[in-house]
Formats: structure tokens, sequence, C-alpha cells
């Protein structure tokens, strides 16, 4: 019997696919920091700004709160399945604090290799060698 990762392709596919861990950590990642700019510019028209509403902190801070916690789950699927060390994932917790430090740490991890194709690539292979074992 074969396996669904014998095409040469296939793991390429899986780092570009949508449904792929990697993929939906870059999704929000960039959400997590657009909601970031939305809670401060809401922040600013809490305390300085004219008219002083707090609108923008009440719709802003819900959605960030969602897309925080999203970030830290994805950042641990995306760890597991990467291999990430533990001062790694200390990385993007932090990151997920600091505003507009996920899109920091995406353009790092990225650079470094870490959420590349050589990742999904190698957890692959295990996966299949683990898979051909077992027939």
């Amino acid at each position: 019997m074969t396996s669904s990762f014998d095409s040469p392709g296939r793991a390429q596919r899986q780092v570009f696919d949508r449904g792929s861990a990697a993929a939906w950590f870059r999704i929000i990642a960039f959400a997590e920091a657009v909601s970031w700019v939305g809670l401060l510019v809401g922040m600013y028209f809490k305390y300085l700004g004219s008219p002083r509403t707090e609108l923008g902190v009440k719709v802003f801070g819900m959605a960030h709160g969602l897309i925080f916690m999203a970030f830290v789950v994805t950042a641990l699927l995306v760890g597991v399945a990467a291999k990430w060390s533990v001062s790694t994932w200390l990385l993007a917790l932090l990151a997920s604090v600091v505003p507009l430090g996920s899109v920091i740490f995406l353009i790092w991890a990225d650079r470094t290799g870490l959420m590349g194709v050589a990742a999904v690539r190698a957890g692959l292979a295990e996966a299949g060698a683990s898979g051909s074992e077992s027939t």
C-alpha cells in the first residue's frame, strides 16, 4: 500500500496549504498584530482622543484577546510539529505580548527556517517512515 506522502509535490503543498498549522500560524500572527494596532488606536481614543469613546477598546480588546489565545495555541502546535526548542517557544509567547511582536517573530522564524519547508518535510518523512513500518 502506498502512503499519501509518496508524491514529490505533497510536502511542498502541505507548507502552503491553508489547512496546515504553519499557514494558520502565519494568518493568526498577522491578525494578532492588526488587532494590537486596533487596540492601541482604541486606547488612544479612550484616553486622549476627541471625542473620547470606549468603543474601540471594547471591540478590539475582545478581538485581540481571542486572537491572542489562537496565536498561543497555534504556536504550540507549530512548535510541536517543527520541534522548536523551549527558548523558541518562549520567544513566540513573548512576541505575542509585545505590540507587532508576532509579525517580527514570524519573519525571524521564516528566515531561520523554523517554519519552512525543511521542518515540514522532516515531519512528513518521519510520518511516512512510521507509517511504512506499521504495514
